[in-house]
């Protein structure tokens, strides 16, 4: 009988193995975690066939190459299904060109490479069966703050792929949205806006900020208009959510992603609609965020 696994023959920038998430353990002090685009990986995941949640691949800037190996019996024999979704990116199978946001059959010993994205930062490779590692806590995702789950995959990483599948791919091609012109995120007030300057709201929402290079899975660091506090008490630590617009001192948001920390000292100005934070995900250094405040 032949299996099928992943051999990471270069990793890109960052990736990771990255499912759903593990929510619900805040209260131990673990985060969910998860894919920064969630949408993204269940769009892969339901291209292929699996269950929204299976476990698949987050690139940060794409330059992945990863070899589809049969293991056992026959072993030169059988393909794997993949697909691609989230930022797009030049994408070849045994040499051969082939599309995003669509089923592709990659027989065994063939590579995939993927190249950089033009927009957007973050990639999703699912494969048929999920990417079966040993979930950590009852889930298979990286995170890059606390070092739960499997480690970023390295030059020579194998990850053996599953077997559970929902059913067969149906969808030969799925619509996607581009991710170019600035991206406008809704943000409900509070819990903290009563810490900020009358008109802070309003800054928030008049002027474009700008991400910087010091962003990750952990939250996306903004430039622009200063968002002024009237209250200098320290806070004491809260608990966080992803898409929390933290405001540290300099007066500039910190919007939080999938890794942020389970609690926090600065106070939260407000909070993007769940809706659009899988587009804050795919936020790279130099694009525009307009927030429309509720």
């Amino acid at each position: 009988m032949t299996r099928l696994e992943l051999v990471i023959l270069a990793p890109g920038p960052l990736t990771t193995v990255q499912d759903l998430g593990r929510p619900g353990l805040a209260a131990l002090g673990v985060g969910a975690s998860g894919a920064a685009d969630r949408g993204s990986l269940r769009l892969a995941n339901r291209l292929v066939g699996n269950v929204e949640g299976a476990a698949g691949l987050e690139l940060t800037l794409g330059g992945l190459q990863v070899r589809v190996d049969g293991v056992g019996d026959g072993a030169g024999a059988g393909a794997a299904i993949v697909a691609l979704t989230g930022a797009a990116c030049p994408v070849t199978v045994g040499g051969r060109s082939v599309g995003m946001n669509g089923p592709v059959a990659v027989r065994s010993g063939e590579v995939i490479v993927v190249g950089v994205p033009t927009e957007g930062v973050r990639t999703y490779l699912a494969v048929r069966g999920g990417v079966a590692v040993p979930p950590v806590l009852g889930a298979r995702s990286t995170d890059t703050l606390s070092g739960l789950g499997p480690e970023p995959v390295r030059v020579g990483s194998v990850l053996p792929i599953g077997s559970e599948t929902t059913g067969f791919p149906v969808v030969d091609q799925a619509p996607v949205r581009r991710l170019a012109g600035d991206a406008v995120l809704r943000v409900v007030p509070g819990p903290r806006a009563d810490w900020f300057d009358p008109d802070a709201l309003r800054t928030l929402g008049a002027d474009p900020y700008v991400v910087t290079a010091e962003s990750n899975r952990i939250g996306v660091r903004l430039d622009g208009p200063e968002l002024r506090r009237t209250e200098s008490a320290e806070l004491p630590p809260e608990g966080m959510v992803r898409g929390a617009l933290q405001v540290p001192p300099s007066g500039r948001p910190v919007l939080l992603l999938a890794d942020h920390p389970v609690t926090g000292g600065y106070p939260v100005i407000g909070v993007v609609a769940d809706a659009d934070v899988d587009r804050a995900g795919q936020l790279r250094p130099g694009d525009r965020v307009r927030f429309r405040v509720r």
